[in-house]
C-alpha cells in the first residue's frame, strides 16, 4: 500500500483536512497489527480502522471510555453471568481502540494474548496491544470465533456476503452501524485507492 496516498485521501474524506501526527501514528499500530495477523482483505482492514474511528472519538488512539462505566452493568464487580467477583480490584470499563468491556472480554483476551489484562486492564490502553486486541477480537484467530460476540468478520465480508451494517454486531449490536458503514466505505476507498 502506498501510505502517502493513503493518509491523502483519509485525511481529506474522514479527518477534513486535519488528520495530525498522533492520529498517523494510531493508524500505523492498526496496520502494523493487520500485518502480524496476515489480514489480507480490504474490507476487513477498512472495518477495522473505521470501529477504532468511531469508538476511538477518531482519535485512533486507544482511549478509556467517558465515565468509565459509570451507570453500565459492566462499570461494577459484576461480570456477564451477573455473578460478583472481588478480585481482581478491578472495574472493566471500556478501554482501546475497540472499548473493550466486561470482566470474561478483558480475561479471554488476556489468556488469547498472554497477557495479565485482569490484573492489568490499562494494558488495553497501549497502542500495540490495543491493536491486536482490535483485530483478535474481530476475526477468528486464535480462538476460531469471534472473540467479543461470537461473531467476526468473516461472517460479513466473504465471498457471498459484504455487509458493514451487519458486521456491527461483531463489537455491539446495530448501535450506529450505519454510522460506521459510512465510515468503512471511506476508508475502503482510500486502502484502494493506495493499492
Amino acid at each position: 500500500m502506498n501510505r502517502q496516498l493513503f493518509f491523502q485521501e483519509i485525511n481529506r474524506s474522514l479527518f477534513r483536512g486535519k488528520l495530525n501526527n498522533r492520529q498517523r501514528e494510531g493508524i500505523l499500530y492498526k496496520l502494523a497489527a493487520f500485518d502480524k495477523f496476515d489480514v489480507t482483505d480490504d474490507r476487513w482492514r477498512a472495518y477495522m480502522l473505521a470501529t477504532s474511528y468511531h469508538e476511538t472519538a477518531h482519535t485512533m488512539q486507544p482511549i478509556e471510555e467517558w465515565g468509565k462505566g459509570k451507570g453500565k452493568s459492566y462499570g461494577r464487580k459484576l461480570k456477564q453471568s451477573g455473578q460478583i467477583y472481588t478480585w481482581p480490584d478491578q472495574i472493566y470499563y471500556g478501554r482501546g481502540d475497540v472499548q473493550l468491556t466486561w470482566f470474561e472480554n478483558y480475561e479471554r483476551m488476556g489468556e488469547l494474548m498472554s497477557l495479565p489484562l485482569l490484573e492489568q486492564p490499562q494494558l488495553a490502553l497501549d497502542p500495540d496491544i490495543s491493536a491486536q486486541i482490535l483485530v483478535e477480537g474481530m476475526i477468528l484467530g486464535k480462538s476460531n470465533r469471534g472473540d467479543f460476540t461470537g461473531r467476526s468478520l468473516e461472517d460479513y465480508f466473504n465471498h457471498h456476503r459484504d455487509d458493514p451494517f451487519g458486521a456491527r454486531r461483531i463489537v455491539n449490536g446495530l448501535d450506529n452501524a450505519h454510522t460506521i458503514a459510512g465510515y468503512h466505505y471511506k476508508f475502503l476507498e482510500a486502502i484502494r485507492k493506495a493499492s
